[in-house]
C-alpha cells in the first residue's frame, strides 16, 4: 500500500472552473468558453490565435446563476446563451450583441412563467431561430419563429394537443413526438398546408423508456437520424424515411449501445458527432465501460486520429468551423476533467487551451475502475469502484452512489462528488442497476414493476460482493444519491436499514403516487413510457396502492438509518413536499434526521457555495456515523 493522497480542501472539488465548455465560432476567428464573472460562469469571448487568456472579453454578465450552455449564430454579431430561474427550469433564450458586449442581454422568449424545451437555428432560415414554447399553454409547447435581430415572434405550429416534444430540420421541416396515454412512441410529420400531423411510425415505449436519442433531421429534410433498438437488443443508429416510416441502419456495435446519456442530462454531449459543413453525421458514440468512438466520414477519421493524440480521456466536446479546418475538443477522463485543446487540421498546429480546475493533482485523485457481478437472479450487473489514492483494498468505510433516472447510468469520467469522498478515505461504488440505460432493452425492461424490488436488491448485491471481496466494511456502508439515487437512499434507510450506516438524499422521491400527481405540465405528457409504465398509475386505485407499498414514507417507521435530506425549495420535478413529509414522518419515529432546503436551487443543484455547504454537512455526517462500526 502506498502513503494516501494529502487531504484536498473540500471548496477545491466544488469550486466554480476557471475556464470549461470552450467552442470556436463558425469563421474559425474566435473562441468562447465559461468563466467566472463576480462568482458565476459567463461567457468570455477572445481570438482564436490569442496565447494570453487575458484577451477573451466577458460577453455575458449573469451574477445570480451561472451560464451553462451558449451557441454561435450564423450572424457574427449575436450570441445566444439559455438560462432559468433558480432552477425552476423555466428556460429562456437570451441574446446578447458581440459589438457592445456590456449592453443588457435581450429575452427572446419574455413570457414570464413559460418554458423553452427546445431550439434550432435552420440554415435555410438565416438570423432566424426556431424555438419550443409553452407560451400559450403550460401543457402545450408550440413552434415559434424568432427573428434574432427584431425578437419578432411568428406562431408556426401549435400543438393540438399530444405533442411532448418537437424536431426541427435545416430546411424548417418539422416533426412531432407524441406519446400516446397507453404508452409508446409516435413520430409524425408537421404538415404546414394543413396545420395537422401525419403519422410516419411508432415504437414501442417501454423499450425506450427516455426517448429516442438522437433524434436529428437529416440535412435533406427527406429523415431522421435516430437511436432506434427496433428487433435489436441494442440501441443502434437509423435513419428513418419520413415518408414510408422504413428504418436504413447506419451503424451500430457489436456489443454496445450508443452513448444516450444526453437524453437525460443534456450537460453531456450527444451521441452524434455533426458536421459544420454539411449536418452530415461525422461519427458516432458508444458507451461500454469507457467511450468508443467510430467515425463515418473519411476526413474526420483523419482529423479524430491527430485528436487522439492529445489526451487518453474520452472525447467530450466538439466544435469547428464551418470549413472543419480549426476544432476546438476537450477530454474527460476520471481523474483530469474537460481540458480543452485547439486543433489546425491544414497545418497540424495543436495547443492545450484551459483545464478547468488547474489546483486539481491528477495524481491525487482516485482512478475509476469498472466491475461487474452476477446479482441474485443471475443477471450481469456493472459499475464503477473508486478507492483512495494508496488504498489497493480494504475492507474500508464504503458509499454507493447510486445515479438518477433511474434511465441514466454511471461512467467513466470526472465527478467532483465521487473524488471528494475517495478523497476522504471512502471507497466509493456506483451501480448501473437494471433500468439503468446502456446495457439492452432487455436489461432496461427487468426493471418493470421493481423500484423497490429487484432494483434495490442489485444495490445490496452490489454492497454484498464489495464485502466479499474486502473493500467494503460491512459495518460502515452509507447510502447516497440524487433524485432517483435520493430515492434509492430512502429505499436503504426503510426496506433495508440493517444494511446502511447512514444515508444521504438529495431531492429524492418518498411518495412515489405523489411524486406522479405534482410532475409540473411540461412533464405529464411525456411519463407513460417511464413512470406510467416501470412504477404505476396512481389513478387506478390498485396500482397506486402497490406504488404506495414501495414508497419510503409509508414506511418511515422501519427507519434506523441516520439520515440527511437535502432538497431544492424551487424543485419542480420532484417537489419541497416530497422531503418535507419523510423528514417529518421519521422525526416522529423518534430518529435522527438533518435537513437543509436550499431557497435558489431546483433539481440540479449548481451554485459553488449551496455546493460547498451541503458537501460540508455531508461530510460532518458520514465522518459521524462512519468512522467506527455499528455495535
Amino acid at each position: 500500500m502506498t502513503d494516501p493522497a494529502p487531504l484536498i480542501p473540500l471548496e477545491d472539488f466544488f469550486r466554480s472552473p476557471v475556464a470549461t465548455a470552450g467552442s470556436i465560432s463558425p469563421d474559425g476567428t474566435r473562441i468562447a468558453h465559461l468563466a467566472p464573472e463576480e462568482g458565476r460562469l459567463n461567457v468570455w469571448i477572445g481570438p482564436a490565435d490569442a496565447t494570453d487568456p487575458t484577451e477573451a472579453v466577458c460577453v455575458t454578465h449573469d451574477h445570480e446563476r451561472d451560464v451553462h450552455s451558449y451557441h454561435w449564430t450564423d450572424n457574427p454579431r449575436w450570441l445566444l446563451y439559455a438560462q432559468d430561474g433558480d432552477g425552476d427550469e423555466n428556460w429562456h433564450l437570451f441574446r446578447v450583441d458581440l459589438n457592445d458586449p456590456d449592453a443588457p442581454a435581450v429575452d427572446l422568449t419574455p413570457f414570464p412563467g413559460a418554458r423553452m424545451a427546445d431550439f434550432w437555428q435552420p440554415a435555410a432560415l438565416p438570423g432566424t431561430v426556431v424555438a419550443v414554447l409553452n407560451a400559450r399553454r403550460a401543457d402545450r409547447f408550440d413552434v415559434h419563429r424568432i427573428d434574432i435581430s427584431t425578437g419578432t415572434h411568428t406562431l408556426i405550429a401549435e400543438n393540438p394537443g399530444p405533442v411532448g416534444s418537437w424536431l426541427c430540420g435545416p430546411g424548417g421541416e418539422l416533426f412531432a413526438m407524441v406519446v400516446p396515454p397507453s404508452g409508446g412512441h409516435e413520430i409524425h410529420a408537421w404538415e404546414p398546408d394543413r396545420r395537422t400531423l401525419r403519422l410516419i411510425t411508432s415504437y414501442d415505449g417501454a423499450d425506450l423508456p427516455m426517448g429516442l436519442t438522437p433524434a436529428v433531421v437529416t440535412p435533406d429534410g427527406t429523415g431522421i437520424w435516430l437511436g432506434s433498438n427496433r428487433n435489436s437488443d441494442l440501441i443502434r443508429l437509423v435513419r428513418l424515411d419520413a415518408a414510408t416510416g422504413e428504418e436504413t441502419g447506419l451503424d451500430s456495435h457489436p456489443v454496445h449501445e450508443l452513448d444516450t446519456r444526453s437524453g437525460v442530462n443534456p450537460a453531456h454531449p450527444g451521441p452524434l458527432i455533426l458536421s459544420a459543413r454539411t449536418g452530415g453525421v461525422l461519427a458516432v458514440r458508444y458507451l461500454g465501460e469507457r467511450q468508443t468512438v467510430r467515425p463515418l466520414d473519411p476526413r474526420f477519421a483523419a482529423v479524430y486520429e491527430r485528436l487522439s493524440r492529445l489526451s487518453d480521456g474520452d472525447l467530450a466536446h466538439v466544435s469547428s468551423d464551418v470549413q472543419e479546418r480549426r476544432w476546438v475538443v476537450s477530454f474527460t477522463h476520471d481523474t483530469e476533467p474537460d481540458v480543452t485543446y485547439y486543433y489546425d487540421h491544414a497545418t497540424g498546429e495543436t495547443r492545450e487551451l484551459f483545464r478547468p480546475y488547474p489546483h486539481l493533482d491528477p495524481t491525487a485523485l482516485a482512478a475509476k475502475r469498472p466491475v461487474s457481478f452476477s446479482a441474485r437472479d443471475g443477471l450481469r450487473v456493472h459499475g464503477y469502484l473508486t478507492l483512495p489514492v494508496g488504498a489497493s483494498h480494504g475492507p474500508l468505510p464504503m458509499v454507493l452512489h447510486v445515479h438518477g433516472g433511474p434511465w441514466f447510468r454511471d461512467a467513466h469520467g470526472y465527478e467532483p462528488r465521487v473524488q471528494f469522498l475517495a478523497n476522504r478515505g471512502y471507497a466509493v461504488l456506483q451501480v448501473n442497476m437494471r433500468g439503468s440505460s446502456g446495457y439492452g432493452k432487455a436489461f432496461t425492461r427487468a426493471a418493470i414493476g421493481e423500484f423497490a424490488g429487484r432494483m434495490h436488491d442489485d444495490l445490496t448485491d452490489a454492497v454484498d460482493w464489495a464485502v466479499r471481496h474486502g473493500y467494503a466494511d460491512p459495518g460502515r456502508v452509507a447510502i447516497c444519491g440524487a433524485s432517483y439515487g435520493g430515492y434509492s437512499a430512502l429505499v436503504g434507510a426503510t426496506f433495508t436499514p440493517q444494511v446502511f450506516a447512514a444515508a444521504v438524499d438529495l431531492c429524492g422521491i418518498s411518495n412515489l403516487a405523489n411524486f406522479i400527481r405534482t410532475l409540473p405540465p411540461f412533464a405529464r405528457g411525456i411519463i407513460g413510457n417511464n413512470f406510467l409504465t416501470y412504477v404505476g398509475d396512481p389513478d387506478d386505485p390498485e396500482q397506486e396502492a402497490d406504488m404506495l407499498a414501495r414508497s419510503p414514507v409509508t414506511r418511515a417507521d422501519r427507519v434506523q438509518t441516520p439520515l440527511l435530506v437535502v432538497q431544492g425549495a424551487n424543485d419542480v420535478r420532484v417537489v419541497q413536499e416530497e422531503s418535507d413529509l419523510m423528514v417529518a414522518a421519521v422525526r416522529a419515529c423518534g430518529v435522527e434526521v438533518e435537513y437543509l432546503v436550499k431557497e435558489d436551487e431546483g433539481h440540479r443543484f449548481q451554485k459553488p457555495e449551496n455546493l460547498v455547504e451541503i458537501h460540508h454537512l455531508m461530510e460532518r455526517f458520514l465522518a459521524r456515523h462512519l468512522t467506527a462500526p455499528r455495535p
